[in-house]
């Protein structure tokens, strides 16, 4: 099967900086008169310190309460009467603001953003309802969902030191001795315009979007960030096991393993290798997990495979899956790991690497259908500290990764020194428990 060719979609980007450090990158894509503006903030979960955990997703709640100019509220209102959506989200590395609008209207959400990067009101009785909006949150999406229990409880074990072990929703106890204090503190410290990426994607030209940029956000003055000190991991040296109890239907397993992330895309070969095993496994119907685990042998009702080769900290290779009827958590871990086994002896056939680099590459590719796609994948690079232009690189990458490095890095990374195992063990039901999600949440 023949690769797509990543050039053959490219579309015309470019990247500048403001002189007070807001970086601006700018992807045309005239197909319809839209346009897609994202700002971006290097502050998320990991730049937290104990205590506050969750503050960082509590001011991205609070960004939309008002400022100097506009009342509780009225950010979204304004962005819903020029005929646009909004929306927001944080994340282990990085914090996201964004609006698709008509191209006419980029300048007002820019005025719009602009304004609560630098004019953002931060009341104590407007934080005192917003934070048990956050609390309701987290019991919603995390205290009450069992599988999310057990992703919690596995990065609390699998990391020590580095903080990506805290939820980015925060531990109860920080938020529940949360004060707006600690949200303008986290305000002030990373909300600045050179700690920001502004992203915008759709039916403009870099000099419309420069000269806009520079009217809005020009005159916000930047800050004296403080250093980031590194947060390496220590090597881990054996297994960890942990088991969590929660009400279910069915148990579930997650494995983690601790695997390198990609910092240099000229000389790394191992990420792009693993990223292609992830997709040998699972990412399409005919993926061995889906294959094997769950319609060949059926140990497993589900299962499946994950890998992120770019981030800001460390990166693990997940594998998952829900136990049949009747096969045990033990069996289906025996399972998902005799798979990476398997092809850490025998390696993958040129058909297979061919057919699953293609889909690798196409699903890569099919994100530039939508401006609001192509502006996250961007923004997610830019976090990391990686150029527009290093998307058709990545592709690239991809591409030439050959069967040999495939089997080398099953071999190399998915012994038990560095592996995480998390079990559900299903517990009773409530059937007096509610489902119906709470107010207030965005996303």
């Amino acid at each position: 099967m023949l690769l797509l060719t990543a050039n053959a979609y490219a579309a015309p980007a470019s990247e500048f900086t403001l002189a007070n450090g807001l970086h601006v990158i700018v992807k045309e894509d005239h197909r319809a008169p839209t346009v897609a503006h994202m700002v971006w903030y290097r502050a998320g979960s990991m730049d937290e310190v104990n205590g506050t955990t969750g503050v960082a997703h509590v001011l991205e709640h609070m960004m939309f309460k008002g400022t100097q100019t506009l009342k509780p509220g009225e950010f979204s209102k304004r962005v819903a009467e020029l005929g646009g959506n909004d929306n927001a989200f944080t994340w282990l590395d990085y914090t996201g603001y964004h609006q698709q609008v008509h191209v006419s209207r980029l300048g007002d959400v820019m005025a719009l953003e602009a304004d609560r990067m630098h004019k953002l009101v931060l009341s104590k009785a407007e934080f005192s309802k917003e934070i048990r909006v956050v609390m309701e949150e987290r019991r919603w999406r995390t205290d009450d969902r069992a599988q999310a229990r057990v992703h919690e409880a596995f990065m609390a074990t699998a990391f020590v030191a580095h903080p990506y072990r805290v939820p980015v929703v925060g531990w109860m106890n920080d938020l529940q001795n949360m004060t707006y204090l600690d949200a303008q503190h986290w305000y002030k410290t990373w909300y600045a315009p050179n700690n920001a990426v502004l992203v915008v994607v759709g039916d403009v030209t870099p000099q419309q979007v420069r000269a806009l940029a520079q009217r809005h956000y020009g005159a916000l003055p930047a800050k004296t960030l403080p250093p980031r000190k590194p947060q390496s991991e220590p090597k881990q040296n054996g297994v960890k096991r942990i088991e969590v109890k929660a009400p279910a239907e069915n148990a579930y397993v997650l494995i983690g393993f601790k695997v390198p992330r990609l910092e240099n895309i000229d000389t790394d070969h191992e990420p792009f290798a693993l990223d292609v095993l992830s997709a040998v496994l699972d990412g399409h119907s005919s993926a061995r997990l889906n294959t094997r685990v769950v319609r060949q042998q059926r140990i497993a009702d589900q299962a499946g495979a994950g890998y992120d080769l770019i981030a800001r900290g460390p990166a693990l290779f997940l594998l998952d899956g829900t136990p049949a009827q009747g096969k045990t958590a033990a069996e289906l871990e025996a399972a998902l790991r005799a798979e990476i086994a398997l092809i850490a002896r025998d390696g993958v056939n040129a058909d297979e690497l061919a057919r699953v680099k293609a889909q690798l590459i196409a699903s890569q590719v099919y994100k530039r259908d939508s401006i609001m796609g192509q502006a996250r994948e961007i923004g997610s690079l830019a976090m990391s500290g990686y150029s527009v232009r290093d998307l058709d690189r990545i592709l690239e990458k991809l591409q030439a990764v050959t069967a040999a490095q495939v089997q080398a890095v099953a071999q190399k990374y998915f012994g038990e020194d560095e592996m995480t195992v998390a079990v559900l063990l299903p517990q009773p039901l409530d059937p007096n428990k509610p489902s119906i999600a709470p107010k207030g949440l965005r996303h």
